[in-house]
């Protein structure tokens, strides 16, 4: 978990969006190819998350599923 200099929102990693959602990273990539999370990418272009964003889209799934 890291603070994005610029907003200071936490950003979350691949592994630690996959983590929360219990899937492989590459799924939570797929996800953001296909746009149901957006990504910041890093100068070494490594891809992050908005923790507020994850959490959001993970309160959706909860709410589906239970």
């Amino acid at each position: 978990m890291k603070r994005d200099q610029s907003s200071g929102e936490t950003l979350l990693t691949p592994a630690e969006v996959a983590a929360l959602f219990r899937v492989d990273p590459k799924t939570v990539t797929r996800w953001a190819k296909a746009g149901k999370l957006s990504s910041i990418r890093t100068l070494g272009g490594h891809r992050r998350y908005r923790e507020s964003e994850v959490m959001s889209l993970l309160e959706g799934v909860a709410t589906r599923n239970g």
